[in-house]
């Protein structure tokens, strides 16, 4: 039985061998380091471990009751070994080296853009996982993901846009911290989807010392452990482009609001106006979607603007507006003026009204008074940016499909 519980413990070992030459070298290590307590302190020892032996992978559980045994009283020489062992106490399980445990997306959202992101979610059929926020007394907050994010794509929806509650410097804070508490606890990828991407109104330096904001943007959601950024309808795309170093997804909003107007527009005369030159591509793409849509040719025109110093100047007008609807189209409407003033232009050139369309609906103060001008038959913004402003005539296009869809299309996996 001796013979047994040896061959179990260490492996065949003939007589007189060193515990070196053991085949089960991980037990021989064990017993080497329980021999050796017992020669320091020359007291017993009992000790219990399991191993794993034979092609059964199966658990074996041992005693070992190690004396000390010395001569004349002296130091303690040898060591007399006792041995037991039970059978085996459970089947080890065994893993496939190709199977993987799946990757599912973890979609997140705060509070307030529960309704959008619930939007997105359920064109993904997903639900949204558990995030807790909390606020404290002098102004700080918390959020934290209440599910396991570890080795997991994580989504976390955003937008930034500030309202009387929450700044813009809020909600950015707020999406930095969370972006690093999903690193933190081990997400494999980190995906922010900003439906309203702020700070993006500074992207080039036109006086001297001018920030680069929009860059700065993307440098400290890199920072904090950002993989993917996707938005919408940037400022300009190839600033921003340039200031992420990160994969970004930009989407348009152009064919959500040319399939909105078409309805209402068909039969008229169109044209597509661009409140100045930095919005000519953006309102020459929505133009071509719009004349698509229609089927016939909408013809273009565009408005010079200069700003300085919160003035507004520029009195250049091209195209023809004349008995004609026009369809003002810029990426965002915060003050309204420089929509409302491209619109004037157009009254004054004969055109018969006015739709103003913009992705992003800020609507900072004063906006609804500047845009409460009976020419204006409708005010067209995506929900990207939530506003609780009482705007006329104001309708809202939902762009939760698009973002749906980036998020698929980025994801590892089909669901």
């Amino acid at each position: 039985m001796g013979e047994q519980l040896i061959t179990r413990l260490l492996g065949g070992l003939p007589d007189g061998a060193r515990l070196s030459q053991a085949p089960y070298r991980r037990n021989a290590a064990r017993c080497r380091r329980v021999f050796d307590r017992v020669i320091q302190t020359g007291e017993p020892l009992l000790v219990e471990f399991a191993t794993i032996q034979g092609n059964r992978r199966a658990i074996l559980s041992y005693e070992l009751l190690a004396l000390p045994l010395c001569e004349h009283g002296d130091a303690p020489e040898a060591v007399a070994v006792g041995v037991s062992w039970k059978s085996a106490v459970r089947a080890v399980p065994t893993y496939n080296a190709r199977q993987k445990t799946p990757r599912v997306p973890r979609l997140f959202a705060f509070a307030r853009d529960a309704s959008f992101a619930q939007a997105v979610a359920r064109s993904l059929r997903l639900e949204l996982a558990p995030v807790e926020e909390r606020e404290f007394e002098d102004g700080e907050h918390k959020a934290r993901p209440l599910i396991d994010v570890a080795g997991q794509d994580a989504f976390i929806i955003a937008s930034l846009h500030g309202d009387e509650r929450q700044s813009v410097n809020d909600r950015l804070c707020r999406l930095l911290f969370f972006i690093g508490t999903l690193r933190t606890n081990g997400a494999a990828r980190i995906v922010a989807v900003i439906p309203y991407l702020c700070y993006q109104r500074k992207d080039r330096q036109t006086k001297p010392y001018d920030p680069l904001t929009s860059r700065y943007v993307a440098q400290i959601l890199e920072a904090v452990g950002v993989d993917q950024v996707i938005t919408m309808e940037a400022h300009n795309i190839a600033a921003l482009q340039n200031g992420f170093r990160c994969q970004l997804i930009h989407l348009e909003s152009h064919d959500a609001f040319a399939h909105h107007l078409v309805p209402r527009l068909r039969g008229s005369d169109v044209t597509v106006v661009a409140p100045d030159m930095g919005a000519a591509k953006r309102a020459e793409a929505f133009r071509t979607a719009l004349e698509s849509q229609l089927g016939r040719p909408v013809e273009k025109a565009f408005m010079e603007k200069q700003r300085s110093m919160g003035v507004v100047t520029g009195d250049l007008f091209a195209g023809n507006v004349a008995g004609r609807r026009v369809v003002v189209f810029d990426d965002m409407i915060s003050s309204g003026t420089t929509m409302m003033r491209a619109a004037e232009a157009c009254r004054w050139r004969g055109a018969i009204d006015a739709h103003l369309v913009a992705t992003h609906g800020l609507f900072n103060a004063g906006a609804a008074d500047t845009l409460s001008d009976p020419f204006i038959c409708a005010v067209c913004v995506a929900n990207t940016a939530a506003s609780e402003k009482q705007i006329s005539r104001l309708e809202i296009v939902d762009v939760s499909a698009a973002f749906a869809r980036a998020i698929h299309t980025c994801a590892p996996l089909k669901f």
